[in-house]
């Protein structure tokens, strides 16, 4: 199985910090994050992974390079200073992914979550990890119910920003600019995605204050 970690973002909230950092090297307890999520899917099994580049991608690039120092194959796709956004990152980064499933994984989240290879239903898309809403969100994403992940009013249930796809479901995505988050609500609405709650240590580091808190 491959994996991407979705890389690119400009990190606005993780600003002045992440004005001459990219936010996928910001580090927390002595590593940065991308260093502890590519240490993560080796673990799990994964030996070749897919990097998006966008803001400040260079220092990524001259950070991981081959991705030989962690045992992997790491793979690039730049996306320069036109950000494509989750849903058409990984779009375009498709051929470098196969035909079987992948997992993604979002760079700015903090987790000791086990990765694992996870087996798709037939007539599933995707597989989300859920956390618990975090206190700092007035509410949650999804609701989650006999293994299904659904769309509801009252969601108690966050994406964790990792997940696995299909790459159908991107297949007929028309290349360019676009959110991955409508996609995900229509598959939930239509019962075509799986799902997964974790409750252990998981945190969005999406400002400076996360990020100081998780490093005091």
């Amino acid at each position: 199985m491959i994996a991407m970690i979705l890389a690119a973002g400009r990190g606005e909230r993780l600003r002045p910090l992440s004005d001459d950092l990219p936010k996928a090297l910001v580090e927390v307890r002595g590593e940065s994050l991308l260093e502890r999520h590519l240490r993560a899917v080796k673990v799990a099994g994964v030996e070749t992974v897919v990097i998006n580049l966008g803001w400040l991608g260079d220092q990524i690039v001259e950070r991981i390079g081959s991705g030989a120092d962690f045992g992997l194959n790491v793979i690039y796709s730049p996306e320069g200073d036109d950000i494509l956004e989750t849903g058409g990152g990984i779009h375009r980064a498709l051929p470098m992914l196969g035909k079987a499933p992948f997992i993604v994984i979002n760079a700015d989240i903090f987790t000791d979550m086990p990765l694992q290879i996870t087996m798709l239903n037939d007539n599933d898309v995707g597989h989300l990890l859920l956390v618990p809403t975090p206190d700092h969100k007035s509410s949650g994403d999804f609701d989650f119910t006999d293994g299904r992940v659904r769309n509801g009013d009252n969601a108690n249930f966050t994406f964790s920003g990792v997940a696995t796809y299909r790459s159908e479901f991107f297949a007929k995505c028309t290349p360019g600019r676009f959110p991955l988050a409508p996609m995900l609500r229509a598959a939930a609405d239509a019962g075509t995605l799986g799902g997964s709650v974790y409750a252990g240590l998981w945190r969005d580091v999406g400002t400076p204050e996360r990020l100081a808190e998780l490093n005091s």
